[in-house]
């Protein structure tokens, strides 16, 4: 089996990502891992092959540039789920938005500003101080 860009995960894992060539859908992703008792793909086999070859990749840790920027994607992400889940049906329904009192309106407005403001705070992404949702 054909396989390509072989590296381990973690600095203590046996685990090795690469990509196998399939024989139907090409080069796909795929974990080796040598406790794993599904065959579909021979993992020894390929382990082997990795291992005569001796091109398997050592664990390179992510940087804290890299870390904080998947930290900055992931809240960015949670803050948009809010967003779209919670907030924005109520302040985009005309409906609703004309049952609330000038308050409430000014609540919800006042969340909805600082969810989007989270990114602007001090500790983001590592320590986001989450707005309170209005009742």
């Amino acid at each position: 089996m054909q396989y390509r860009n072989a590296k381990y995960i973690d600095e203590s894992s046996v685990l090795i990502d690469c990509e196998i060539e399939h024989p139907v859908y090409g080069w796909i992703p795929y974990t080796i891992d040598p406790a794993d008792t599904d065959m579909t793909i021979d993992n020894s086999v390929l382990l082997a092959a990795i291992h005569e070859a001796g091109d398997v990749e050592p664990y390179v840790p992510p940087t804290q540039e890299e870390l904080d920027a998947e930290a900055a994607k992931q809240a960015r992400a949670a803050r948009n789920r809010i967003l779209s889940k919670q907030v924005d049906p109520i302040v985009t329904n005309p409906l609703r938005w004309a049952e609330m009192t000038a308050e409430q309106q000014r609540a919800w407005t006042d969340y909805r500003r600082a969810l989007l403001d989270i990114t602007d705070q001090s500790g983001f992404p590592t320590d986001i101080a989450w707005p309170t949702k209005p009742e």
